[in-house]
């Protein structure tokens, strides 16, 4: 393996707290360099305006995460060139194209997804792909 992709459940964590922040944060010590799609800035934007319009944060707090995320040491990759491959996890795994972009990502760096969403990481967790999925919390043993 040669990287690790990040999904904006582990990404939110580094400037939400939620459960397994702590392990999110630990992702941020990796000594390899983490890799996204560029989805990744719409992703998060989305759940920010949802948390926004909830009132679980205020919206200067949302303007400031996008903010920061831009000068995060990210490898973004062009979605252009990750979405045929998604399409077609999509439809052999039955999870979403938005989700399969991270694991299309991880297949293109020959690495593995880092995630905190534990209904993607069950649904494949079992099956042809869970090689290349990283529960969050199993972070330690990665940095050991």
């Amino acid at each position: 393996m040669s990287g690790y992709v990040v999904d904006a459940s582990v990404a939110l964590k580094w400037f939400i707290p939620e459960l397994h922040t702590a392990a999110a944060l630990r992702v941020t010590r990796l000594r390899q360099r983490l890799h996204v799609p560029a989805f990744l800035t719409i992703e998060l934007g989305n759940v920010i305006a949802k948390k926004i319009r909830r009132g679980e944060l205020r919206r200067d707090g949302g303007g400031l995460i996008l903010r920061e995320l831009r000068h995060l040491p990210l490898l973004r990759h062009a979605d252009e060139r990750l979405f045929p491959a998604a399409y077609e996890l999509a439809l052999e795994t039955q999870q979403s194209v938005y989700d399969c972009l991270y694991l299309a990502l991880a297949e293109v760096i020959d690495g593995q997804v880092i995630t905190a969403d534990r209904k993607f990481y069950n649904a494949l967790a079992g099956g042809i792909f869970a090689s290349r999925l990283v529960w969050v919390e199993d972070i330690p043993r990665l940095t050991d």
